[in-house]
């Protein structure tokens, strides 16, 4: 089973992040909340944030156990970009782009939710049930 959190509008650019979440890809839960914490960059904070948000789904929502999660997705999407001008010489203008950025985390147990149904349905009732 999984459970998933997203931060929209973050205001570090998708690259800066990037370089953190290639840290804790893959990782179990604990570990990669100490490396968040640990590591010295600007990006780590929201992320780990991102992270507890995740966790909280998955026991609050789903009733997983906390100490068998781990990372099973952690990607950054690119979010707008906003434009600022900064005055330069002779009457000209330089474009300032302050970019956005939206994480999301995906969390799993390991379990898949068609493991926990024990089969017991027919294809067929479960694309009526998908429909529904």
């Amino acid at each position: 089973m999984e459970a998933k959190a997203t931060a929209r509008f973050i205001r570090i650019s998708s690259r800066k992040i990037n370089y953190v979440i290639d840290l804790v890809r893959n990782k179990p839960l604990e570990e990669a909340i100490d490396i968040l914490t640990l590591t010295p960059k600007a990006a780590a904070a929201p992320i780990r944030k991102v992270l507890e948000s995740a966790v909280a789904n998955a026991t609050e929502n789903f009733d997983m156990d906390e100490g068998d999660l781990f990372i099973s997705s952690i990607y950054v999407n690119e979010g707008p970009t906003m434009k600022r001008f900064r005055p330069r010489a002779r009457g000209r203008a330089a474009r300032i782009r302050k970019r956005t950025s939206h994480i999301t985390a995906i969390v799993s147990d390991g379990k898949d939710k068609e493991a926990e149904d024990d089969g017991s349905e027919s294809k067929s009732q479960r694309v009526k049930n998908r429909n529904k």
